[in-house]
Formats: structure tokens, sequence, C-alpha cells
């Protein structure tokens, strides 16, 4: 914090170098302790059509749609002129006239579930990719255990978020050492934190050095200041009073004065955002909201560059239906829901700036069950929409009869997808990031 001689010059500066500053994100909390957990410091403002970070282009976006459950991949992008399709699901297959065929170079045979319009619109414009046989080796069929797997990046499950460390690598310095460990190679530094939509922050997000924001809606994100102390009602009064000397700059009460008005001012920039009117309609669902509240805190100018939401529900081991049952309304509400995403950011001339992923923990068993759904599989399609990408159908359909014990040999490796995305759309370093290489899918223009 610069210092000034006179003490009235320091609080004009202080108060007017954060005010202006673009803010990094922190989670409003109850008590002191978790509060400064889950904060982040605040950075300078860049130019217009500058970074704060030397290196890291701000404007573009990455947003994350998490299919929890395992989605069936085979009932999403149905192989429908495959006669083995149909012996193996007689009761919840896909009828041929009821399968959006998918055109394309290369594409033959493959076509969306007839809840998917809204992303055969997408596709047919040119702003979807569909991702065949995606997966990793030695799969896990455990929820948890596999979308640890996702998040991380790594078979073990183990260690930080792939977006997590993708955020340190781009803000804070960690890199590879000399050593060929990840280790911080500069003092970490203030960074813009990755927004999750929910309860609670997703492993993906959490990095060395920052740490996600996650609020459901914008009226549980509000500054609390005052329930911990009076005194902490007004941040701004308290910097303006104990404004550090240049010799406390890193103490303990410098920290907590700083924090204390990032949290503030984030939480109403936020609030601010999200209690704004979309540009366009969304449906009713809880997809449909968390995207709304995404494309508003982007038109809001915000600087964050990831963002995470979850739509729930894929676990269908039972009345998973065929073109009406419950899967066709969880991928009715998912493709409803994007669409509104993307009309809204044309709406905004946004569109070009983000970039969106959808993944699920893995897919389902390629044989229906004795209850007329599915069981946990291993392979299945991802999809990344936006008009950067190539639009069409990424690699084959794994084959139907040449199964690993009754479940498809996935042919792309996931972390290959992360490693097209950061290399050809968040420009890092993707081996520095997933901390090993891999080769990129070629699923993105050049830019």
């Amino acid at each position: 914090m610069n210092q000034h001689n006179n003490p009235g010059e320091t609080r004009a500066y202080t108060r007017r170098d954060f005010l202006n500053s673009s803010l990094a994100m922190a989670s409003a909390a109850v008590t002191v302790p978790h509060f400064i957990q889950a904060s982040a410091y605040a950075l300078p403002k860049a130019a217009h059509g500058l970074t704060s970070i030397a290196g890291v282009n701000e404007d573009r976006i990455l947003v994350v749609i998490q299919l929890s459950g395992g989605n069936d991949g085979l009932n999403t992008v149905v192989p429908f002129l495959d006669d083995n399709y149909y012996r193996a699901r007689p009761g919840i297959g896909i009828q041929r006239d009821q399968v959006l065929p998918l055109s394309g170079k290369g594409v033959d045979g493959v076509g969306l579930h007839q809840s998917l319009a809204p992303v055969k619109e997408l596709y047919d414009d040119g702003q979807c990719a569909v991702i065949q046989g995606v997966g990793y080796p030695n799969p896990n069929r455990s929820h948890f255990k596999s979308m640890d797997i996702w998040h991380t990046g790594d078979t073990s499950g183990t260690g930080d978020g792939w977006l997590g460390r993708y955020v340190d690598s781009e803000c804070c310095g960690f890199g590879k050492g000399e050593s060929g460990q990840a280790e911080s190679t500069a003092p970490a530094t203030a960074a813009i934190p990755p927004i999750a939509i929910g309860r609670t922050a997703p492993l993906a997000l959490m990095g060395r050095s920052t740490k996600p924001v996650s609020f459901e809606t914008a009226d549980l994100f509000r500054w609390t200041g005052q329930d911990v102390h009076r005194d902490l009602a007004d941040p701004y009064r308290a910097i303006n009073e104990r404004a550090p000397t240049a010799n406390d700059d890193h103490s303990t009460a410098a920290f907590l004065m700083r924090t204390a008005m990032d949290a503030q001012v984030s939480s109403e920039q936020i609030r601010r955002a999200v209690g704004a009117r979309p540009l366009v309609n969304y449906p009713n669902s809880s997809l449909a909201n968390q995207l709304s509240m995404v494309a508003k805190m982007i038109r809001a100018g915000m600087k964050t560059r990831v963002y995470y939401v979850t739509h729930g529900g894929f676990d269908t081991h039972s009345g998973q239906g065929g073109a009406n049952g419950r899967h066709a309304q969880l991928l009715g509400q998912f493709a409803q829901a994007t669409r509104a995403f993307y009309r809204d950011l044309e709406a905004q001339e946004n569109a070009e700036r983000v970039l969106t992923m959808s993944f699920s923990e893995f897919g389902r068993r390629v044989s229906q069950n004795a209850s007329q759904g599915t069981d946990h599989g291993t392979a299945a399609p991802m999809m990344l929409f936006g008009p950067m990408v190539k639009a069409g159908v990424v690699g084959n359909q794994p084959s139907l009869t040449d199964l690993d014990q009754g479940d498809l040999k996935y042919q792309i490796d996931f972390r290959s997808v992360y490693a097209g995305i950061l290399d050809n759309w968040l420009q890092a370093d993707a081996e520095t990031v997933l901390e090993k290489r891999y080769r990129a899918v070629d699923v993105i223009h050049a830019t």
C-alpha cells in the first residue's frame, strides 16, 4: 500500500485505489477465521483491452457444466444406425425416427437425443463440438472417486484441482522448477478466483494459492462483517481510521483491513450484477438459473475467467426411459439452459469470449438393466460450445461389441480435452497445469 506524508492523503488514496480496482471475489462469512480462509486480495485495474497480469488474456472465459451422476452417453449421442445398440437397449433405446442426426465431415450414424434440439441448433450454427468416447485408463465406477479424477486431472484422484492449478500457474507463479516438481516460481500474488454457483466449491477449482468463491443465490452472498462486530459494518471507515503504516503493510491488522474492504465491495459487486434483469428469457430450471447468474456477471464486466455450474440427477439406475423419461427431462433442461445462455451472451456481444465445456464423471453400461435403467459405465461424450469451437464430431463412436467387461473402451483421454482448452483457449501452458504432457484435442479455432 502506497504511503503519503499527509495522513489525509493516505486515506483518500486508499479508498480511491480500492474502489477503482478490479476486485478479486471474496466469499462472505459469519466468522472472521472462515472469512480469512475464503478471501482473496484485490488486483490493480488493467487498462482497457489489457490484462493486469503479464501474458494473461483476461477477455477469454471458460464455463464448466458438470452433469453429476454419470450421464448416459449412449442415449445422449445415439449410434442409431448400429443394430447392436437396439439389441442392448430394447426398452430404453432412442428409436431412429426420434434421433436428431448429426452431419459433417466423417460423421456417420450418430445423432442427438430429441430432447437436445436446442443443442442441435448450436451444432448447426457451428457452435457445438461433440467429443466421442472420452475417458481414462483403468476407469473407476465410484461417483466420488471418478469425479475426483476428473477434477484433479490425475487418475489417483488426489491433489488440487486442474483449474485451480491453472489460476495458480497464470496468476500466482506456480510452475515446475528444475526438479520437475510443481513449485512456486514467484511470490504468491493476488489472483481473481473462479466462481462456482452452488453450496460448495468443486475440487476442480481448488488451487495451491487461490481458492474459489461459491454461492447459491445473490441474497446469500452479502457482507456480514456487522454480524462479527459493529466496527466491521463499514470497513472503509475502519481502514480510513486505522490505515497501516509503512512498517506494517504485511501485518495481520493490515491483512484484515484489506480483506474486509475486498469482501464488502466484492459482495456488493456480485449482488448488483446478479440482481440485474437478463437480456433473454431463461427456462425454469436450476441449471438455467445458474447460467443466467453467470451471464449477468459476465455482462457486468467482472474479471473472473472461470465459472462452474452443476446439473445433477443423472444416476439413472432405474426408470431411465427412452425418448420421454427422466433422462430425457434432464437432457432437455441442459439443452434449453445452454441455448438460452448463448442467446444471452449474443445479446451482450460476449459470445465470442465464452467457451463452455460439459462433462460427466462417467457414462453408463452398454446394456440396460432389469429396472429399465443403466448402471455405472465408463467412456462418454463431452461437449464444447461457443463460436470458437470447430463444430462437428471429434473421434469415433466406441465399439458396442468390443467391450471391457460390458463397458465402452475409451478413445480420447479427458486430459487431452483439457490440454486443448488450456493451450488453445486459455493460452496457458497445459503441461505445467496438468503436470504431464497430453496431446491436445484440436477442437478450437486458432486465434
